[in-house]
């Protein structure tokens, strides 16, 4: 749990691919909170721009698929902000993908692992060792609704990445608090919301409210999401992506807390 109410358990937070969409507005929001935020993210001028205009404390170019790149990256950000205690790994791509269709199936997969699974993999763990000398740290873990039930047929891939994240978050979650570790981990899951994620598709509106009344804006993705961090939660499901959750954990939690209490 935060320290006290709103707290939300740390100073300075970096957040991958911060520069537009759910990075940014939860930069905003930690900002609005009084946490200094660095954004790191691929392209420098969108950086630059969301840096000026949100007030973020700085950014780094990293493309987090470049895992080779991580060890500097975690070093250097360090190195020039040790108060850091705070990693959202929430850079990501979705791409739609067909088996029988697409000749370059297995290099777009390959890239989409990356940097959907190897990249906040490999951040976590580089982060690591400088989070665990904090009185307390943070890791937040952004994943999706269809890592839960992958109904998005024509994104198998990402689905699939986003199952990883949902199940790395527990496992990782549980071997630090049984290891008597003071890093939390928070996993957000979101629904369909109004961000360029759908970029690639053949219409890239698809998850615009206009195109889908059942998506949610940014702004409401965040204003759902604030509560329940400052309240302490560790998995939250903002719109429709509450339910599903809400099941899984109804049917599977049990037996989960009594493995983990065995770990």
């Amino acid at each position: 749990m935060p320290t006290s109410a709103g707290d939300l358990g740390f100073e300075c937070a970096v957040i991958t691919g911060g520069a537009g969409g759910i990075g940014k507005v939860m930069a905003q929001y930690f900002i609005s909170k009084g946490k200094k935020v660095l954004i790191a993210g691929r392209t420098e001028s969108k950086l630059q721009d969301t840096m000026k205009e949100i007030g973020a404390a700085g950014y780094y170019v990293l493309d987090t698929g470049e895992v080779q790149s991580i060890p500097d990256f975690v070093k250097r950000i360090t190195a020039d902000h040790p108060e850091l205690d705070c990693l959202v790994n929430n850079a990501g791509v979705q791409r739609p993908l067909e088996v029988l269709k697409d000749d370059d199936f297995l290099s777009k997969a390959d890239q989409e692992i990356d940097i959907n699974i190897r990249g906040p993999m490999h951040l976590a763990l580089e982060f690591l060792p400088h989070l665990q000398a904090k009185k307390s740290a943070l890791i937040v873990n952004v994943s999706s609704v269809l890592g839960f039930i992958p109904f998005s047929i024509i994104n198998p891939v990402y689905n699939g990445t986003k199952a990883w994240m949902h199940f790395w978050s527990m496992n990782l979650r549980t071997q630090l608090k049984n290891g008597g570790s003071k890093v939390r981990v928070v996993e957000i899951a979101p629904p369909t919301v109004s961000t360029d994620l759908h970029r690639e598709r053949l219409d890239p509106n698809d998850n615009k409210k206009k195109n889908n009344p059942n998506a949610l804006s940014v702004n409401e993705f965040m204003d759902q999401v604030a509560g329940k961090l400052e309240n302490g939660d560790e998995t939250i499901g903002p719109g429709m992506a509450g339910e599903v959750i809400d099941r899984w954990y109804g049917a599977f939690g049990e037996q989960y807390a009594k493995a983990a209490e065995g770990q």
